[in-house]
């Protein structure tokens, strides 16, 4: 895969504050990266770093091999973004926008303007004024605002922010496929976990300015370990038992039975020790957990309780 972000070492100080704690990952043509984290932890002030609406105080940020702080222009000129929500004229028409958007490039035809129209799915709408526009309407408007120039990034903050589930479902497919077919890197920054789990091939998770882990969104949410939900007749002499016999596992009482975390071969091994003390055992079964679960694990350990 082709690197075409590369974040490296980046620290950002306001007043004195460190912000941003020397994080370093890079992101690769054709995946979605998913930027994660609880409120306040950094998220947007790094986004804003690499589309260059504000300063490094120390590391650097490369987009294709240009420098953000010494080679700017060069750099911002593979960038696409959204930062919040998309700004536009709601007196003229959708296409109006774009084509007054399109000034601000160099060479974007009016050929490529319908492309992107076509792209986005505002073909029908696009010359209607952006104010009869739904909010899932204007989002992909400003979708085709970003991709104007055919950019090799994407960026987008929060980009389902007040969407119905429907609009939701059309940015997320949308974002697959400019990443699929266009080979596009994108980044997305969004708080529903959900959708980040069904969008997004990797999470990188930021909590109090530092980089927790970047991972394969499957590798996050499953690891070794799997959850196993066994159903018992006695559900607190079931969690005893295995507490005291394979005291290395975590084990959870439920109204069922108990919950263990455990790789597939120890399964036989407490069955085993389930059968032998005489509890009835009517089932196993594998649970599967969510990026949330996951993400709330991992933040919480590292400090209290966070709000994502």
């Amino acid at each position: 895969m082709e690197k075409i972000i590369e974040i490296q070492e980046v620290t950002k100080r306001i007043k004195g504050k460190t912000i941003i704690d020397g994080i370093s990952f890079d992101v690769y043509k054709g995946e979605v990266f998913g930027f994660l984290g609880p409120n306040g932890a950094g998220k947007t002030t790094t986004i804003r770093m690499i589309v260059g609406l504000m300063g490094i105080s120390e590391g650097d940020i490369k987009i294709a091999g240009s420098s953000i702080k010494t080679d700017f222009e060069k750099a911002v000129r593979h960038i696409g973004a959204i930062v919040e929500n998309p700004e536009m004229y709601k007196f003229l028409s959708g296409y109006d926008n774009l084509l007054h958007f399109a000034r601000m490039s160099k060479g974007v035809t009016k050929e490529k303007i319908d492309e992107v129209v076509e792209l986005v799915g505002l073909t029908s709408r696009i010359k209607d004024k952006v104010k009869t526009y739904s909010l899932g309407m204007r989002q992909r408007l400003g979708l085709a605002q970003c991709l104007l120039h055919d950019p090799d990034v994407l960026i987008l903050d929060e980009p389902t922010n007040g969407l119905d589930p429907a609009g939701i479902r059309e940015i997320r497919d949308h974002i697959r496929m400019l990443a699929r077919e266009r080979n596009m890197a994108v980044i997305v920054s969004s708080h529903l976990l959900s959708e980040m789990e069904m969008m997004c091939d990797r999470i990188g998770i930021i909590q109090q300015g530092k980089l927790i882990d970047v991972q394969l969104v499957n590798d996050f949410v499953n690891g070794e370990e799997i959850i196993f939900e066994f159903e018992v007749d006695a559900s607190e002499r079931a969690k005893a038992v295995i507490q005291e016999a394979l005291p290395q596992l975590q084990v959870q009482q439920t109204e069922v039975g108990i919950l263990v975390s455990a790789v597939k071969e120890e399964v036989p091994l407490i069955v085993k020790h389930l059968v032998k003390e005489d509890i009835l055992l009517y089932g196993i079964q594998e649970k599967h957990k969510t990026l949330e679960d996951r993400f709330l694990e991992v933040t919480n350990s590292k400090e209290g309780v966070v709000h994502a």
